[in-house]
């Protein structure tokens, strides 16, 4: 038969073993209640294609169609980018040209920071040299993102003119950069977050004003 003492050691050590177990449940449960709270809708489906038709418009009325390119940042820059250039063709009767480029460790949208904004990969399709090229991203914050576009830009050419349009401005810039063309002007907090969804990517059109 057990000594007594024993018994009593097995049974401390299964208790421990139980409020570990707890804690770390605990703490799972409270990970998981850590998320985005939908504070507001600040754009419907219809008013995202609106704003998409303005820019467009926008966008020719400032440069013409004769030397233009878009260049969409991924991932919905790219979507953006691809409509305001049909929008375009169907009222200009001429195609514009879109490329892509895809920024990591940086994105402005979801409002987290890395390091530094490293451009992952650029496919223009087209050659830059003496175009007016409109870089096109869904939300523009602190201006990291577009630097490292820039950057990427001048590695592959000299552009007659380089300028930005952007669906959501939420403000809270850290680099001398602003958007020539701009969906809406959004003031917000460090807490807050835009989501902005598109069809082609998220299977729905609209944008978010999210809190942590």
């Amino acid at each position: 038969m057990p000594p007594i003492g024993r018994h009593r050691h097995l049974g401390a050590e299964h208790a421990r073993c139980l409020r570990i177990i707890q804690n770390v449940m605990k703490t799972q449960n409270a990970v998981h209640q850590v998320g985005l709270r939908q504070k507001a809708e600040l754009l419907s489906a219809s008013d995202v294609e609106r704003s998409l038709v303005r820019l467009a418009y926008q966008v020719v009325e400032e440069n013409g169609v004769a030397g233009l390119g878009l260049i969409g940042i991924r991932r919905r820059g790219v979507p953006m980018a691809e409509r305001i250039s049909k929008i375009i063709q169907g009222m200009e009767k001429k195609p514009v040209p879109v490329g892509t480029l895809d920024i990591t460790f940086y994105r402005d949208d979801l409002s987290t920071v890395g390091p530094r904004p490293v451009v992952k990969e650029l496919e223009l399709g087209f050659p830059i040299q003496d175009l007016n090229i409109v870089l096109v991203d869904d939300v523009l914050y602190t201006g990291r993102t577009i630097r490292a576009a820039l950057d990427a830009l001048f590695s592959q050419g000299r552009p007659r003119r380089v300028q930005l349009c952007v669906l959501i401005d939420r403000g809270h810039r850290e680099l001398p950069i602003e958007a020539a063309f701009i969906g809406r002007k959004v003031q917000t907090t460090a807490n807050e977050v835009i989501e902005v969804k598109l069809t082609e990517i998220d299977g729905m059109e609209k944008v978010l004003l999210m809190e942590k």
